[in-house]
């Protein structure tokens, strides 16, 4: 199987996915700017996002995906079958009564997250909140198929239906924000009714993908069938093995709700800017951590339940060399070329000068630790390919502890873009201690080449790194707001020019593309 090229296809499609949800960042920013209305709408979503991450796409993948791929390798299909209709059952419960419980605690979970906003935009964020909490019932779910697509190598349809809900949401806001204001309503209601149409799109899709591999699960909506289905064997383990992931997951979503809740104090539009800021961070990580992790955890836990010890660490060393290849160049880029970037995507209608300014400050705070933050998505599964997923929360716990030490130094002296470095130092220190930890259990064993590898990636770095930095200062970005399409123009040669420099050290300095579709 050709790493690389699979890797490449999820890429690609989350270029998609990440693109659209720019151009719906864009659209919020020039409709609404930074104010605490759009605060209002980030922390009622943050809040069903939230739980999508610590549940879905966190602890509950973390532990499933594994066991998902050890099912197969050793008991064959109708044996995993079985594992997807009894954990598909418990889970569909289980997202029933956590919407329940979200819509009538909707009040305490904003004042959670936004106890500083106004009280007329906090009565809007429970409004919206109630609306959007059953969105983490549907991404469960779709999280639940992606895990099952993801281990049959099927990648297309979990990497594609993240750009639904960002269409969605662009459509509903362009045709019913006019309406909710001129009825009395606040136009940042449409964003939470466009949220709510993805989140069910995003579902339905993927019933047919499903049912085309055969592991459509059955789910069984009587006690009986609850109870059948909690004694299935595996789903014991799959909820042992949630307990620590559950952790470890949740404390970096605890370290983002305190996040938020000391931006909500900063004022008017502080959450906006720390969010659009994070909306530039996640589009390297979505392209590269997502795309690593989903082609890497079902191989390492195929290779450690097959006792393939060679093979596992050879997986290993493939994905951080992707890493630092890929993310290391990205990372360059937003600590260089950060204002440029954010003046793009987001200096227009509402948005001003100042907002970019602040925004970008916490583009460049990200920046730091944005290689951290991927290489966490290749080292982690390392240990939940060994069902051990104690380790990696152990580690978050203290990164918390951490990054919050961090806080206090960092936001009194530069604000909101504190609170970005802050989480990028952690996430440095979290991949260089789950390494650490691999190489001390003698799981991973870097394969010979890596110094000629880093000198060579950092060779490509320096050079596209100085070509940014001429073109940020050189050039008026706030000014060419006046002429749209001649600074998309600019920007788009840019970025094209900063690839071929970068790739074209690499070449002149021997890397050969060829030699890394597939770890050795």
């Amino acid at each position: 199987m050709n790493l690389l090229r699979a890797a490449s296809t999820i890429s690609l499609l989350t270029l998609t996915s990440r693109i659209t949800g720019l151009v719906r960042e864009q659209m919020v920013a020039g409709l609404f700017g930074a104010n605490f209305f759009t605060d209002a709408f980030l922390v009622a979503f943050r809040i069903p996002n939230l739980l999508r991450r610590l549940l879905a796409e966190g602890a509950f993948s973390q532990a499933f995906v594994p066991l998902l791929a050890a099912t197969r390798a050793t008991d064959g299909d109708v044996a995993t079958k079985r594992l997807v209709d009894a954990v598909g059952t418990v889970l569909a419960w289980a997202l029933v009564a956590t919407s329940l419980v979200g819509i009538l605690g909707a009040p305490l979970l904003v004042w959670l997250l936004g106890s500083g906003l106004p009280a007329r935009e906090f009565d809007a964020a429970v409004v919206m909140t109630r609306f959007m909490f059953p969105y983490i019932a549907c991404m469960s779910m779709v999280a639940l198929s992606a895990g099952i697509m993801n281990t049959w190598r099927r990648f297309v349809v979990p990497a594609a239906t993240p750009v639904l809900m960002n269409l969605s949401t662009i459509a509903v806001c362009w045709a019913l924000v006019k309406p909710l204001e001129r009825a009395g309503y606040p136009g940042i209601y449409a964003m939470a009714l466009g949220v709510m149409l993805g989140g069910v799109l995003q579902l339905v899709v993927q019933w047919p993908a499903l049912r085309a591999i055969g592991m459509l699960p059955k789910l069984r909506w009587t006690w009986r069938g609850l109870s059948e289905s909690r004694a299935h064997p595996g789903v014991g383990r799959l909820l042992l093995n949630m307990g620590p992931a559950l952790l470890g997951v949740g404390v970096s979503q605890l370290s983002l709700m305190i996040n938020t809740q000391i931006s909500s104090n900063l004022g008017s539009g502080a959450t906006s800017w720390l969010n659009y800021a994070d909306r530039l961070m996640e589009f390297p990580i979505g392209l590269l951590g997502v795309a690593l992790s989903a082609v890497l955890t079902p191989q390492l836990s195929a290779a450690q339940a097959s006792g393939e010890t060679g093979r596992y660490s050879r997986l290993l060393d493939w994905g951080l060399r992707m890493v630092m290849l890929l993310a290391l160049p990205c990372a360059v880029a937003l600590l260089v070329f950060a204002q440029p970037l954010t003046a793009v995507l987001y200096h227009r209608g509402a948005f001003h000068a100042a907002d970019v300014m602040h925004t970008s400050q916490a583009v460049m705070g990200w920046g730091v630790g944005l290689l951290g933050l991927i290489a966490v998505k290749v080292l982690a599964p390392g240990f939940y390919a060994r069902q051990d997923t104690g380790t990696p929360a152990r580690i978050a716990v203290a990164v918390l502890i951490l990054t919050q030490l961090f806080n206090l130094v960092f936001v009194p002296l530069i604000g909101v873009a504190g609170l970005a470095l802050s989480i990028g130092l952690g996430a440095l220190v979290n991949a260089s201690w789950l390494l650490w930890g691999l190489t001390k259990l003698g799981s991973y064993r870097p394969e010979p080449g890596w110094l000629a590898f880093g000198l060579r990636v950092g060779l490509g770095c320096v050079a596209m790194g100085l070509l940014q930095w001429q073109l940020a200062t050189r050039l008026d970005w706030i000014a060419l707001g006046d002429h749209e399409l001649q600074r998309a123009l600019v920007m788009a040669a840019s970025l094209a020019g900063s690839a071929v420099v970068y790739f074209g050290v690499l070449m002149l300095a021997g890397m050969r593309p060829k030699a890394l579709g597939r770890p050795v």
